[in-house]
Order: structure tokens, then sequence, then C-alpha cells
């Protein structure tokens, strides 16, 4: 894969071509469970016009390119819940997709410490290019979703599910999970509770990190249509192999249904 140089532009506003994969992968549409999974980070592609933004192999496959873990683990709850899984194929360091486009690490210069060359100095046209190619079929496939389950009147939780790296620019993450929130989920709070009853303090309120206004997809479509969520975070190396990934989506599909039934 050629380089794309952080001082040459696109020459088209064009980003992806007829060989690149659609941005989005749905796995199980048509799912009986009230679970509907999502996978913000769950891709790492870059579009071939992006070449590799200027970053060497081993970037690509960081935790800075993707939510490592995801897309396997997110494939094993479908299947054991009858779910449907929606996910993004392309990377985060091309656009991100839980968070607002436009926004300062939308489309990042840097990110742990890694810059960022093919991001460097994108023109309005690059930007536009990003949204409306990878951001925006990605959320518009989650809102038909919503509505033909609107349709035919069938109940929805959000479950939108990420990983976190065990160490961040040294500091040691000793969680084994994270319940991402805003203190206004009842199934959130059903859920730190059935993990906390399994993990103890080992499962994070609000850990590693906190939703906050920087989150864009729960927001975006939970809040306008009055949907309870779980933003849940899993420690990547849990789940950085395929043995880590079905232990670990055999104990979330348990908890995600006593969560379910406690309510």
């Amino acid at each position: 894969m050629n380089k794309r140089c952080a001082d040459s532009p696109l020459t088209s506003n064009r980003l992806l071509g007829a060989d690149d994969p659609s941005p989005v992968i749905v796995t199980n549409p048509g799912g009986s469970s009230p679970f509907l999974l999502l996978g913000d980070h769950a891709g790492r592609l870059i579009p071939q016009s992006l070449g590799d933004l200027g970053l060497p192999a081993e970037a690509h496959l960081r935790h800075i390119a993707w939510d490592i873990g995801v897309a396997a683990l997110g494939e094993r709850l479908a299947a054991a819940l009858d779910a449907a899984f929606i996910r993004q194929a392309y990377s985060r360091l091309t656009i991100d997709c839980n968070r607002v486009p436009g926004a300062a690490d939308s489309t990042p210069e840097v990110s742990d410490g890694q810059t960022i060359p093919g991001n460097l100095g994108l023109s309005a046209a690059d930007l536009a290019a990003r949204r409306d190619e990878i951001y925006a079929p990605y959320q518009g496939r989650i809102s038909e979703a919503l509505d033909e389950r609107l349709r035919l009147g069938r109940p929805t939780l959000l479950v939108s599910l990420h990983s976190f790296t065990p160490v961040f620019q040294g500091h040691v993450r000793p969680w084994r999970f994270g319940v991402l929130h805003r203190g206004d989920s009842a199934f959130s709070s059903r859920m730190l509770a059935v993990l906390r009853k399994a993990f103890g303090d080992q499962a994070g309120d609000n850990q590693p990190y906190s939703m906050d206004q920087i989150d864009n997809t729960i927001p975006l479509h939970a809040d306008a249509r009055g949907l309870d969520y779980l933003e849940l975070e899993t420690r990547q190396d849990l789940i950085a192999d395929a043995a880590g990934q079905d232990e670990i989506a055999v104990v979330i599909a348990a908890l995600l249904r006593e969560a379910l039934v406690a309510g």
C-alpha cells in the first residue's frame, strides 16, 4: 500500500474507491434480542486513497487505530444473544464515529503521542469526504435499524462495545470492565451492579473513561428516541485472542441477560 504524505493532498474529493469495502458491517440483522450491539471502533481499515496515513505498520495494530478485540467479541455476542451487531469497518484514525464530525479528535492529528501525518492539513473537502463516506453511512445504518425495530414494535437497548488498553501513558489500568454512563441509564446501573457482584472493584464506574460531551453515538441515537443504553469497555488483553474472546463473550452474554431480567 502506498504512503500518502502529509504534504500531498487528495486530488479528488472522493474517498472510497470501487475496491474499498463498505464502511458498515452488519451481523445477524434480524436477531430477536432487545440488545442492538454497536462497534464504533471495531475496524482498522484505511481507504486505499489514504495509503497508510504515513504511519508504520505497527501503528495500525495499536489501540490508537481501533478497539482491539471488539469486532470478534461483538460477533460472538451476536451469536450468543441472537442480537444484531452493527460495526464500523474503518479505523478511528480515518474518522472517529464516536465523535461529532468537526471536533478536534474526530480526525486526530496526534493520538497517544503518535503523529498521524495523513491527517495533517486536511481541507474542508477532505473532512467532508470522510464524514459523508464513512461516518454518515455508519450512523445512518444504526438509524435505519432503529426505525425498523420501532416499526415492528420491538424493544431496544443500545449496547456500544469498546475496549481499552491495559496501560496508558505509563498508568496501569486495573479494571477488567468499565461501564460508561451519564447517571441517566437504569440498564447501565444494573449492568454495573452485576459486574461488581462478579468482579468487585475490577468493574469500573465511569472508568477508565467517563461518558461526557465528547461521546457521540449513544447520545445521538438514545437521546432522540428515549432509549436506554450501555457503553461497555473491556480491557484489551482479555479479548486479544480467540480464546479470550470466547471466554469473555460467555461472561458478558450471561451478565447482560442477568441485568435485563433484573429490570
